[in-house]
């Protein structure tokens, strides 16, 4: 037991070490310059490819759901025939 709770607290000091492993490039004013450029374009889609096709996907889903909950008003107010 107690080589287990001695074996747990090595690990534990292991993993939670405030020392960084590798260091990571600043890339904070590259994208501070990219967002600040007055070029006519969205914030939202200054960041690239990638933020104009979650932009478009966002803008999809949301018509789309949008359309269906109108549908699924219309069907929910309309009631059924019965026979």
């Amino acid at each position: 037991m107690l080589w287990n709770l001695l074996a747990l607290r090595q690990i534990s000091q292991r993993t939670i070490s405030t020392a960084s492993r590798r260091q990571v490039a600043n890339r904070v004013p590259e994208k501070q310059k990219l967002f600040q450029e007055d070029n006519g374009m969205p914030v939202h889609l200054k960041g690239g490819l990638v933020d104009g096709l979650l932009y478009r996907t966002t803008m999809a889903l949301t018509v789309f759901g949008t359309c269906y909950a109108i549908y699924e008003l219309f069907v929910a107010a309309m009631p059924k025939k019965v026979k």
